[in-house]
């Protein structure tokens, strides 16, 4: 049996290994461990902030292993998490089908869409779970033509307590996330390795025979990278295959306003969006800004927030990552947007304060072409080296991405079965 090394355990990863683990044996590296949720009690921190104390950025890492935080030179925050499951772990649990890019390049996915909707419950049936104010927010926004639509979940949400931590990890075995494939692979025989760190593949004649990482070389008949959009390009540069400086970060800035007893923070995260030109707009307890942006002190129940997601110019690197001027006119436009709908809640717009500027759902720094819409290889690539992460995405969605890469992971493990 052939022997596969997928980088990586997150949407694409956790997938390829599910698809491909029986007909090949799978080895899944993992650099981060086994995630658990977010362990301190958020009362205990909202004590601390009431004294003044503010954790900083960097100390992130030690009260939550698996996040990973770093700034841009202009000052945005990157976010991302290492562990089994990946950033899907701390993610929303939203389940869009947000394929628009593709289809321009004549990628179709509707088979692997069909696939998930099969084999994760999806529902956009929550709204038992909105609060008072979210439902009104839901008025508003349809009222003024908006078109607000509850954002289908991943996972079994008539479970859900309303706990407000749905980006802090799910305590509760609610939402669903990546680690879920991972386990299905590994009861099909596949091998995990976590705190296992790529450096990078190793190559002769344009063949990969293995990859090089802190624990040793491992060696394989067939590599795919789905380290997420921040690491496979570095991966693969440091293998020596070029990427594109067309990185995309999909920018994330939160507009709040004092509401008492909004209780945004005790709800799920985004239980629905609107869809604007080149972002959207979705209610959104920004617990990044709630523990770091000093801005935020007031209690986190009396927060109301609406989150703005960009779909940002495709230029950049992880390291020199900057917002044009196109995307911080679209960033004003939504942050007026919000004003609005805070205004019709009979909110002051002018007392509205602002969260810190993040981005945690990068790629684009492999992008398919129409020339790769049926290999889903790039020509730089060695014959058998294949991507399977929003690296591959041609343009920034400005939407949740989980569903997406997870829909090209099967059509990509489809190609590999058929192929090798």
């Amino acid at each position: 049996m052939k022997k596969v090394i997928i980088i990586g355990s997150g949407a694409g990863g956790a997938t390829v290994a599910k698809e491909l683990q029986g007909k090949f044996q799978v080895t899944l590296l993992e650099a981060g461990g086994f995630f658990k949720p977010f362990g301190i009690s958020l009362p205990f921190l909202e004590h601390l902030r009431s004294a003044n104390i503010f954790p900083t950025e960097k100390m992130i890492q030690l009260v939550f292993p698996p996040y990973r935080i770093s700034k841009t030179k202009d000052h945005m925050t990157l976010v991302n998490a290492a562990g089994i499951g990946g950033t899907t772990t701390v993610a929303c649990g939203n389940a869009l089908r947000a394929d628009a890019g593709l289809k321009k390049i004549d990628i179709e996915l509707d088979r692997e869409f069909s696939e998930l909707h099969h084999e994760i419950p999806i529902s956009a049936d929550h709204k038992h779970l909105w609060r008072d104010t979210t439902r009104r927010l839901y008025e508003i926004c349809a009222a003024e033509g908006l078109m607000p639509f509850p954002i289908p979940k991943a996972g079994h949400y008539r479970k859900c307590r309303n706990c407000g931590h749905c980006t802090l990890g799910c305590s509760y075995g609610v939402k669903w996330d990546a680690s879920i494939f991972v386990s299905q692979a590994v009861k099909k025989g596949a091998v995990v390795i976590d705190h296992c760190a790529v450096k990078k593949i190793t190559i002769k004649n344009n063949r990969a025979t293995g990859v090089l990482t802190n624990r040793g070389l491992l060696t394989g008949d067939l590599v795919i990278v789905a380290a997420g959009g921040f690491n496979t390009p570095v991966i693969l540069e440091n293998s020596g295959i070029k990427t594109d400086k067309t990185l995309f970060v999909d920018p994330v800035l939160c507009v709040a306003v004092k509401y008492t007893d909004a209780l945004q923070n005790k709800e799920i995260s985004m239980p629905f969006a609107v869809q604007m030109d080149g972002y959207i707009i979705s209610p959104y307890f920004d617990q990044l800004s709630f523990f770091f942006n000093k801005k935020w002190k007031i209690p986190g129940k009396d927060i109301l927030s609406l989150l703005i997601k960009l779909a940002d110019t495709e230029k950049g690197t992880p390291k020199n990552k900057i917002l044009t001027e196109k995307d911080r006119q679209k960033l004003d436009q939504g942050v007026n947007q919000c004003k609005k709908i805070f205004s019709k809640l009979g909110v002051d717009p002018d007392d509205a304060f602002l969260g810190t500027l993040s981005a945690g759902h990068p790629g684009g720094m492999l992008p398919l072409t129409p020339d790769e819409a049926v290999s889903f290889h790039n020509p730089r690539l060695p014959e058998n080296v294949y991507v399977a992460d929003a690296s591959l995405f041609p343009s920034s969605l400005g939407n949740p991405p989980m569903l997406t890469i997870m829909a090209l992971a099967k059509r990509i493990s489809s190609i590999i079965l058929m192929k090798h």
